[in-house]
């Protein structure tokens, strides 16, 4: 291998080593004891390891005076803030002092990525308030520019910058404890499409069934001939209408018949 071929290979390996550790955080705000506060808290929340992991990035740095309101706090809660200082883009003084006056522009910051920002909370805006003068503050609806620019602390064109702000930005609701999500609940056994008929359930043994039994149907009776009208007296009565003799009328007819029979045979004796 000539010497050509070697050198392109160690140049190329030092550029993917420089991309792959383009920067320490904590390295550079080492070289700034107005930022030793800061540069503990962001190893103790384990934010230095990601801005690490970051290419391109922007830190809203806070000195060791506008950083003591954050002490007494919890760590996770110092995370939560400090993440919304750091910005997923590169902005150094020059383009800053670019903005507009008239328009605000948002940026997105660590937080928004953590996914635990709610309400636009993961969101700063930075406007131009004046000639020169940069403010930033919240996203979240009705939050005012409480923080001002107050100078550039150090710069890698490109890949990080370090800008000091005068006060923390004000995130509304971000110290408190993130809504747990409630479980989801299982699935029902069987869906039901809408319109579609639904099944009655099956009456148990202790409560009787609604359902009503078919009304019985009235056996036809079927006459084995068709009924004679009975027949008409003299008068135009029926004879039907007359009531049948009893027995013991008949009877007492048939007694009176024979005892009219005896007397006759009794007077046929006495005239001879």
């Amino acid at each position: 291998m000539d010497s050509r071929a070697i050198s392109a290979a160690l140049l190329l390996s030092f550029l993917l080593f420089s991309a792959a550790s383009a920067f320490n955080i904590t390295n550079l705000l080492s070289q700034f004891p107005d930022f030793n506060n800061l540069n503990d808290l962001l190893t103790q929340t384990n934010l230095a390891g990601e801005i690490n992991s970051r290419r391109t990035i922007t830190i809203l740095a806070l000195d060791n005076s506008a950083v003591s309101g954050l002490s007494g706090k919890p760590l996770d809660v110092v995370r939560r803030i400090l993440s919304v200082h750091v910005i997923l883009d590169y902005y150094d003084a020059q383009k800053l002092a670019k903005l507009s006056t008239d328009n605000t522009t948002v940026l997105t910051t660590l937080f928004q990525a953590s996914g635990a920002a709610r309400n636009q909370q993961g969101f700063i805006k930075v406007t131009q308030i004046s000639q020169g003068e940069i403010a930033f503050g919240s996203a979240v609806r009705g939050t005012q520019f409480d923080s001002r620019l107050v100078k550039s602390v150090v710069a890698q064109p490109f890949n990080i910058c370090v800008l000091q702000i005068s006060s923390p930005i004000q995130v509304p609701g971000i110290d408190a404890k993130p809504p747990r999500s409630s479980p989801t609940p299982p699935p029902p056994s069987s869906f039901s499409p809408i319109g579609s008929p639904k099944k009655a359930p099956a009456p148990s043994a202790k409560t009787p069934s609604k359902a009503r039994a078919p009304p019985a149907k009235k056996p036809k009776v079927v006459a084995d001939s068709p009924a004679r009208s009975p027949p008409k007296s003299a008068d135009g009565e029926d004879d039907a209408a007359a009531p049948a003799p009893s027995e013991e009328s008949g009877a007492s007819r048939g007694s009176f018949i024979g005892a009219a029979a005896v007397m006759a045979v009794i007077s046929v004796f006495l005239a001879v």
